[in-house]
């Protein structure tokens, strides 16, 4: 059930009862974006992964009637140096809860065990060039980060689509959190992922941020100095950008009720 609607400049905040009517939301408007921006050719999407996707892709790939067989899809990073067959790879999570579950036209995946990762970002960055995304699914991370770009990797005016970046102890960390990892020992210290400017030229932005863990993140969002100390801040100057809440994620924001 909805429960209000938000506005920061053009940021545009939905808060729900649950994250499973947060997820239903965002699903729908993604489900719509697609239907509308097809227009009788072929669509570029990126999707986001980790546990605030969880119910969006849920109840996006329960949906009848998205044109799939038009959609060729992106995803935002991977980690570097683990296997497409490790339980926290990105590759399997949008296999197993995307790309096998819908007939998707085509999908391209970021490999981060590759041998050659310049190779791998010179030919990805052509290809997400080419296909020109109209649509991003996104999540936010308990520190702010937008797909892999932590405070202290972000920046507002990176050249490059897709970069190899480090990953800060508290990224690590929410991933040992979300269950994804036993220790932060096993946690990759690096990950390629598409750069901020990157995810800004895409159209419309759908973001997903269910969870209490996300309450301080959200609220930074919406309030803090728009920074790279807090990436998503970033989102405030996007023209089309929803952040899909429940009242945990939305705890900490003035107004919930």
């Amino acid at each position: 059930m909805l429960i209000r609607k938000l506005e920061e400049g053009t940021l545009k905040l939905e808060i729900y009862d649950t994250a499973a009517a947060a997820g239903e939301a965002a699903a729908l408007a993604t489900a719509d974006a697609i239907r509308q921006s097809i227009d009788g050719g072929k669509l570029g999407v990126i999707f986001a992964t980790g546990n605030s996707q969880l119910e969006t892709l849920n109840a996006l790939t329960s949906m009848a009637d998205i044109p799939w067989p038009a959609v060729t899809g992106f995803h935002l990073d991977e980690y570097v140096g683990i296997s497409d067959q490790h339980p926290a790879s990105f590759r399997r999570y949008l296999r197993t809860r995307l790309t096998q579950r819908v007939p998707i036209g085509k999908f391209y995946e970021i490999d981060g065990s590759s041998a050659d990762l310049a190779a791998t970002q010179r030919e990805y960055a052509r290809l997400l060039t080419e296909t020109t995304a109209q649509i991003c699914l996104l999540g936010i991370g308990e520190n702010g980060h937008l797909a892999f770009n932590d405070p202290h990797e972000a920046n507002f005016s990176d050249p490059e689509v897709i970069r190899i970046v480090a990953l800060d102890a508290e990224c690590r960390q929410q991933q040992v959190n979300e269950g994804w990892f036993a220790a932060l020992a096993d946690v990759p210290q690096q990950a390629l992922t598409l750069t901020i400017p990157t995810l800004l030229r895409v159209p419309k932005l759908i973001v997903s941020v269910p969870g209490r863990r996300k309450a301080q993140s959200v609220r930074r969002t919406v309030e803090d100095p728009i920074s790279t100390a807090c990436p998503s801040t970033i989102l405030r100057k996007h023209s089309d950008a929803t952040l899909y809440l429940d009242l945990e994620s939305a705890a900490e924001l003035p107004v919930t009720v």
